[in-house]
């Protein structure tokens, strides 16, 4: 109809105005005399703006060449050429095993570990006797939250950690309390910062471990750990937290900040993966219970083989990132402005998870309102990112660290995390930014749920029935 409507027009003569109606029982046609001195009035037709948003939010024009751009930082980081560079004789020429005492194969190789254990020491403010390496993070909060709470388990009883946690620290307490350990999930706040007044409530002479993350790696806001710190040594209870997206990001001290034990990961500082360590405090000092049996490797709490090449490479990473901490900052700083300034800017409804002050400027968790976080993912398929939502776990349930900060599911549903790192680049930002504010309003063209909120209506007052 809209096809014999343009050549209804395209033949029509200049004194003659046709109009033509659309009834239930076909086409109607109705002219009118129009005299020639009024000038008709030029007004988009329906056809022509459907036009219009086709040609905007054609996706199957997309051709997309090579590999997708990388803003999924806090998965994990490109290993930095430079320590590639200090791993390689270890992965060839240097192959001893550290631990082998009796030949130069052996020594050569324990200098590089006993290098790396420094390296990473420095960049905490620790003693090298201090640091344990291990496979990772996971493996350092297993050892930490279990290992300690196990030693000093016929003494004390409780644990106290946030509902916000890694869930390897999680699950650790949940391991415990099957074992008969009393667990606190501490709430937190509406911006995901815990409160010190329920911290303090919550310990007891029973307490022996608060387990508290210092960033937070879905919505990135970062917890007093210093204040945390204070307290729980004035309250003689050990300190641990999970450090894996703050090491080498953030100025960290362990002394400063009184943390007894910590945990390291290799590849979210640009280092290799299957590497991490677990700093363990030798004054005051702190016992733990190992949590697997061997030779008795690094001081009796981590056995097996130190694996020579990756400790080698985190310790370069960490020696990198000590040196390049303040040039890093500022340039992820300013790479996340520029990108939440454009999205918020083009786009109406755009939430930011978490606390806009007290947080690590390289995980940006954005909520955009009516639109699916899956949809959005697939739409951005030339861009790596991750949802904020569980469900690329095949779960259809919002993230948790959502749900703890008290955001509407629709809201948790609807986040992408934005993950900026040492060599994100200024277009692949504004590539990104761009792509983004694109699929946003072609996915809210496509929702009801918006065009009702465009018409004023408000969606929380309307009773939906059921089927």
């Amino acid at each position: 109809m809209l096809r014999i409507y343009e050549k209804l027009n395209k033949f029509l003569k200049p004194n003659k105005v046709f109009q033509v109606q659309l009834l239930s029982s076909g086409l109607r046609h109705s002219s009118t005399q129009q005299q020639q001195d009024i000038e008709p009035v030029e007004k988009q037709s329906p056809s022509e703006e459907f036009r219009r948003k086709r040609v905007r939010f054609n996706i199957k024009a997309e051709n997309i060449q090579g590999r997708p751009l990388y803003l999924d930082a806090q998965a994990t980081t490109p290993l930095d050429p430079r320590v590639l560079d200090a791993m390689l004789p270890y992965l060839t020429n240097f192959y001893g095993n550290p631990h082998s005492r009796t030949h130069a194969y052996g020594w050569e190789s324990e200098r590089a570990v006993e290098k790396a254990r420094e390296q990473v020491a420095q960049l905490i403010g620790a003693d090298p006797k201090e640091i344990i390496f291990t496979s990772g993070a996971t493996e350092s909060n297993n050892i930490a939250v279990k290992g300690v709470a196990r030693f000093y388990g016929t003494k004390k009883k409780h644990v106290i950690t946030t509902q916000t946690e890694h869930k390897c620290v999680l699950d650790s307490c949940r391991a415990l309390e099957n074992e008969g350990f009393r667990v606190t999930y501490l709430p937190v706040e509406p911006n995901g910062i815990i409160d010190m007044q329920q911290m303090e409530k919550a310990l007891t002479p029973d307490t022996t471990l608060v387990s508290v993350m210092t960033v937070n790696n879905e919505i990135g806001v970062k917890q007093p750990v210093a204040e945390i710190g204070k307290l729980c040594r004035s309250k003689k209870v050990f300190f641990h937290t999970d450090a894996a997206q703050a090491v080498g990001k953030i100025p960290i001290n362990v002394n400063d900040m009184n943390i007894d034990l910590m945990s390291i990961s290799g590849h979210k500082i640009y280092g290799p993966k299957g590497v991490g360590a677990l700093y363990v405090r030798r004054r005051p000092r702190v016992r733990l219970e190992p949590v697997q049996s061997g030779g008795g490797q690094e001081r009796g709490l981590r056995s097996g083989t130190v694996p020579a090449p990756l400790a080698v490479g985190l310790g370069s990473a960490a020696e990198l990132a000590q040196q390049e901490m303040e040039y890093d900052s500022k340039w992820i700083d300013f790479l996340s402005k520029r990108l939440l300034d454009r999205l918020t800017q083009a786009l109406p409804q755009v939430i930011r998870n978490g606390d806009p002050e007290q947080t690590y400027n390289g995980c940006l968790n954005l909520s955009f309102a009516y639109v699916e976080g899956e949809s959005l993912l697939m739409a951005l398929k030339d861009v790596a990112l991750s949802s904020g939502s569980a469900c690329t776990s095949a779960s259809l349930e919002p993230s948790y660290v959502l749900r703890a900060i008290g955001a509407d599911e629709d809201l948790a549903h609807s986040s992408i995390r934005f993950g900026i790192g040492r060599f994100t680049t200024i277009e692949e930002v504004d590539y990104t930014a761009d792509k983004c504010i694109k699929h946003v309003e072609r996915l809210r063209e496509m929702s009801p749920l918006w065009e009702m909120v465009q018409e004023g209506i408000d969606l929380k007052s309307i009773q939906w029935s059921q089927h």
